[in-house]
């Protein structure tokens, strides 16, 4: 009886554990459940799709609070995240994907539309904004839409603030952004802004040709970036590249309509930095202005642009193929227009195989200061022609220095 007894309690002891581990395997599942895929809770990785946390895609309903929720659980995550905006349009205002994150790298798979909203009181700033980030990618087939249609009357009024940005790269390392769509920007369509190894590639921007500050993409203080394979069509620059900027690549762009390529402005704001190393190639244009390097006449900083190379570009009846202004003055009353007190130098220029037509006679402008002139200017095989009748084509040239090869005799006015 005693052996039996014994038996008895073994086996009771036995089955006791077995129900324990069970309910542990149990409860295990259940957590990993909880933090599966689609949730809103952080892990060791993950995707996180907006559609599972609340957002709708009717493009009426405010779904602002899912994708952010969605980018607070990537930013969270121990490994690599997905934030995944499947098909569908979805209306959102400011979004702030703000870092430190925790994991190795975070991807956001736009499949659908975000489309940004026309409260202008909700914004602050820009309307999506990337801010101390390392290590993200911007992918897929979908749209952002800025719908700035509807406001752009109204930024031309005195009460209304400074329109967003549609994506701004604030302090990012290493992303890319590509595929995408951008559409009907109220400001910028994209703005990288001290930054470093940034590729955008093979995205298209869209906006009318009437409206101004909707840049393609525009760039300031920053380092190692490419812009590649794109479309960009604006009522303003295609690509803009501003104050300390250095090691720019501008490859494949078809530009227009809009203002073309430019460098600049420079020196407007105190304490600016140099622009060096920039390439720009391989161009198609159909815009009001070619290539552009821009400085204030009354410029607020010493600094020197240099190391600009503008090559292999296909002007197609461009207003203005071909210019450096040191005399930039936009609002026309400008201290010290033409006192050749400019603090901007330009040097080290190369315009290479540029050929085409000029909408205007004047397919050369190089105003240079007399205390500033530009240095190192290279003009070769330079062909852009005036697509008039009645006129022959020129270039006007002031305190620019260097050597014209190849080009056509008309465009060959450096000293």
């Amino acid at each position: 009886m005693a052996s039996a007894h014994n038996a008895l309690r073994v086996f009771f002891i036995l089955a006791v554990v077995c129900a324990v581990c069970t309910a542990k395997r149990t409860g295990a599942k259940k957590e990993e459940s909880a933090a599966a895929p689609g949730g809103a809770a952080g892990g060791s990785g993950g995707t996180f799709d907006i559609s599972k946390l609340g957002a709708t895609s009717d493009g009426k309903t405010d779904c602002t609070k899912a994708v952010q929720d969605a980018w607070t659980s990537a930013c969270e995550a121990t490994g690599s995240a997905t934030v995944v905006i499947p098909k569908g349009d979805y209306l959102v205002g400011p979004l702030n994907f703000t870092g430190p994150c925790k994991g190795s790298s975070i991807a956001i798979q736009l499949d659908g539309n975000l489309l940004g909203s026309n409260d202008l009181n909700k914004y602050t700033a820009s309307w999506i904004e990337l801010s101390h980030v390392n290590n993200i990618g911007i992918t897929g087939s979908g749209t952002l839409d800025g719908q700035g249609t509807a406001v752009y009357s109204k930024s031309k009024t005195d009460n209304v603030k400074a329109m967003p940005n549609t994506l701004v790269l604030f302090h990012v390392i290493n992303a890319t952004v590509a595929g995408i769509k951008l559409l009907n920007s109220k400001f910028f369509h994209i703005n990288i802004d001290n930054s470093e190894s940034i590729t955008v590639k093979d995205v298209n921007v869209t906006a009318p040709a009437d409206v101004e500050n909707t840049d393609g993409v525009h760039v300031g203080g920053s380092s190692k970036i490419s812009i590649l394979n794109s479309t960009i069509g604006t009522g303003d620059d295609c690509v803009s590249i501003g104050p300390g900027c250095n090691g720019v690549l501008v490859d494949s762009i078809t530009c227009g309509p809009g203002q073309g390529i430019s460098v600049g402005c420079l020196g407007r704001y105190k304490d600016e930095k140099d622009v060096s190393d920039i390439t720009v190639r391989n161009l198609l244009k159909n815009t009001t202005n070619g290539v552009r390097i821009k400085s204030y006449v009354d410029a607020e900083s010493v600094l020197t642009a240099s190391h600009l190379t503008f090559e292999n570009i296909r002007m197609e009846e461009v207003a203005n193929p071909i210019v450096i202004d040191q005399y930039f003055c936009p609002q026309k009353v400008c201290p010290g227009k033409r006192s050749n007190s400019s603090h901007v130098s330009v040097k080290d220029v190369t315009f290479r195989n540029i050929t085409g037509t000029s909408s205007t006679p004047e397919a050369i402008s190089l105003l240079c200061s007399e205390t500033q002139p530009c240095s190192g200017v290279s003009l070769i095989d330079v062909n852009v022609e005036y697509a008039g009748k009645n006129n022959k084509t020129m270039a006007v040239c002031s305190n620019a220095k260097g050597t014209a090869k190849g080009s056509i005799e008309a465009l060959a006015c450096l000293v």
